[in-house]
């Protein structure tokens, strides 16, 4: 399996790119996003890379970090996700976004990749909430219990801040959020509450 390629950058396309390593060209599929993370021709990179081998066909799929391709993993286990619409969906919104869509369970936000309906964006932020829990989140995944005392606030934060977040941010949201739910909330509803306070 080939894991990433080093070389420089041959030739871009409209949704693949050929990467010269060692004098062998290896195409390999993108999303948008990194694509235009890339650089010009000529330039060194690094692609994350995903191999898909199917009867028919072996095809290298590019990320632009580890993160990317571990989203690609997740939506790709989805029912009805193929390559190509979990590298739609990874065009329309990157690693952060789509973390807090499944959190949120916004299923409007995923729908806005091409070719993805109402009914799959609901299966894919259904599918992926316990799956991506600590990706999404942090050490304590939601739905957790909530550890007693003050580590409530400190998790919730920790959560958003996890998300893309900045901590000023993060910080208001949740104690907005602690304010409106009293000491007995579960994080789990603390972090819903603070991540819509937070989108406004």
């Amino acid at each position: 399996m080939i894991a990433h390629l080093k070389g420089l950058l041959f030739s871009t396309g409209i949704d693949q790119a050929v990467i010269d390593v060692g004098g062998v060209g290896y195409a390999v599929g993108l999303s948008s996003r990194s694509l235009a993370a890339l650089g010009r021709p000529g330039e060194a990179v690094t692609v994350h890379t995903e191999m898909l081998v199917g009867d028919d066909f072996i095809r290298l799929v590019g990320f632009a970090s580890e993160t990317e391709r571990d989203w690609f993993r997740l939506l790709t286990g989805v029912q009805g996700v193929g390559a190509r619409v979990a590298l739609a969906i990874l065009s329309a919104l990157d690693p952060t976004d789509l973390g807090r869509a499944v959190a949120a369970q916004d299923k409007a936000m995923v729908a806005r990749a091409n070719g993805v309906g109402p009914k799959l964006a609901e299966r894919i932020v259904r599918e992926l909430k316990d799956k991506v829990g600590g990706v999404a989140t942090g050490p304590l995944p939601i739905g957790a219990a909530a550890p007693v005392g003050g580590g409530l606030q400190g998790d919730a934060v920790a959560a958003l801040a996890s998300l893309g977040f900045k901590p000023g941010e993060a910080s208001a949201a949740v104690g907005a959020a602690l304010e409106e739910l009293g000491d007995g909330a579960s994080l789990d509803a603390l972090v819903r509450l603070a991540l819509r306070k937070a989108a406004k």
